[in-house]
């Protein structure tokens, strides 16, 4: 059987608490979410960044290779895609 994807492993265990995330494209900003769950190994999330209103959920891909991340501003109509999350950590008390 095939195994957890470890970067949704790693926010699942750090939520609810702010994890900090970083993007493919080398970026990081920290999250707070509301939920995160496990079907099998498909992850989905929801939460928000702690510097700006828009909704954000994360999900894996279907091949359970990587997490992507959604966000969706207060006037946008349809959710973007921001990017793939390379790395999850906890964030830091001073940082959130």
């Amino acid at each position: 059987m095939a195994d957890l994807n470890p970067v949704a492993k790693r926010i699942h265990n750090v939520s609810p608490k702010p994890v900090r995330l970083t993007l493919s494209d080398g970026t990081s900003a920290i999250y707070r979410m509301h939920s995160t769950e496990f079907f099998q190994l498909e992850f989905q999330a929801e939460g928000e960044r702690v510097d700006d209103r828009a909704d954000y959920r994360l999900i894996t891909t279907e091949d359970n290779e990587s997490v992507i991340l959604g966000r969706k501003g207060p006037d946008d109509g349809e959710w973007s895609m921001v990017g793939e999350v390379t790395e999850a950590a906890r964030a830091d008390a001073a940082e959130n």
